[in-house]
């Protein structure tokens, strides 16, 4: 799981749970109000973004990039190579 969305009552995303650089999370969260540690993930690595927010589209786009290349290099080369179906948790 690179991104995970929480939904509010009107069942409408509210935050977007991203993976990110320790780092950088810590960083971006001094920069906007709308990033904030991880929603119900591990803190330090994982960041929660308000999709309507004030943060901009384009770096939206480049923090979930970010996110897969990081998940994803996390797996193992077998992993990484071997198709897997797409789950979506509604």
């Amino acid at each position: 799981m690179f991104a995970a969305i929480c939904l509010n009552e009107q069942n409408e995303p509210y935050y977007i749970n991203l993976k990110l650089d320790p780092e950088e999370g810590a960083f971006l969260r001094t920069q906007y109000k709308d990033i904030i540690p991880g929603y119900y993930c591990n803190k330090v690595h994982w960041n929660s973004v308000n999709p309507d927010g004030e943060v901009p589209d384009d770096l939206l786009k480049d923090l979930l990039d970010k996110s897969y290349q990081l998940v994803f290099g996390g797996l193992s080369k077998k992993l990484q190579f071997t198709p897997t179906p797409v789950f979506i948790m509604l």
